[in-house]
């Protein structure tokens, strides 16, 4: 274990991170915009689609992987119209693997979101508007600090869940050492490279981290 520790390839772990705190971020921005439509308007169809939004989180990772596939390689519609424009494709990249990471994490914070807005107190908002205060102020300093607790839970969430990526973003960046190789990757191709010990390093090392991360969450909402 120590042999393994003094050789250990520190890039994965760095790139996890990165790609973790890249997808949370777009996770949540998605995730809190549709929670608060869901959680506030209801419309034809609306149930369909929050239904879909919801899908990866019961959706097999390679399922999810290969649906990204379709729309973002190079023959996809969106893949195909990024090459032509801008010469650029999110297959082989890492910034797929923050796509693939994203959209797995993207349900953790909708469902929290919409929980958290739709359990805000209305006359609360009602009182703010008799201020003359305009929606988007009231939204600003009632209804989002009211609900922002909620909506951090379901982020800390999404970024473990973006920390743990593996099927879906194996499928769309691969495992290039030192370009798209992320923990998870690592631990997989030294489990089948036979390196045993490496393996358990590393899973150690993200297991340590998973329990870091769901502390400082639960200390966060013992404090609040």
């Amino acid at each position: 274990m120590l042999e393994a520790l003094s050789t250990v390839d520190w890039h994965p772990l760095g790139l996890s991170l990165k790609v973790a705190a890249l997808a949370t971020v777009l996770a949540l921005l998605l995730g809190a915009a549709l929670g608060w439509v869901f959680a506030r308007h209801r419309f034809p169809g609306s149930g369909v689609l929050e239904a879909l939004c919801m899908l990866p989180l019961v959706l097999p990772p390679t399922v999810l992987g290969y649906g990204i596939l379709m729309a973002m390689g190079r023959r996809g519609p969106i893949g195909a119209w990024l090459r032509e424009n801008f010469d650029y494709t999110v297959i082989f990249n890492w910034h797929g693997a923050v796509l693939a990471s994203a959209v797995a994490a993207l349900p953790l914070v909708l469902k929290s979101a919409g929980a958290a807005f739709a359990g805000v107190d209305r006359t609360l908002e009602a009182a703010a508007r008799t201020l003359r205060q305009s929606r988007w102020s009231t939204f600003m300093r009632v209804t989002l600090p009211l609900a922002w607790p909620g909506i951090l839970a379901g982020t800390m969430l999404a970024f473990a869940r973006a920390m743990g990526e593996f099927g879906a973003s194996l499928m769309v960046a691969g495992s290039i050492p030192g370009q798209t190789q992320t923990l998870s990757m690592a631990i997989y191709d030294a489990v089948q490279a036979g390196q045993d010990d490496y393996a358990l390093l590393l899973v150690l090392i993200t297991a340590l981290l998973s329990i870091a991360i769901l502390v400082a969450s639960n200390r966060f909402f013992a404090l609040r």
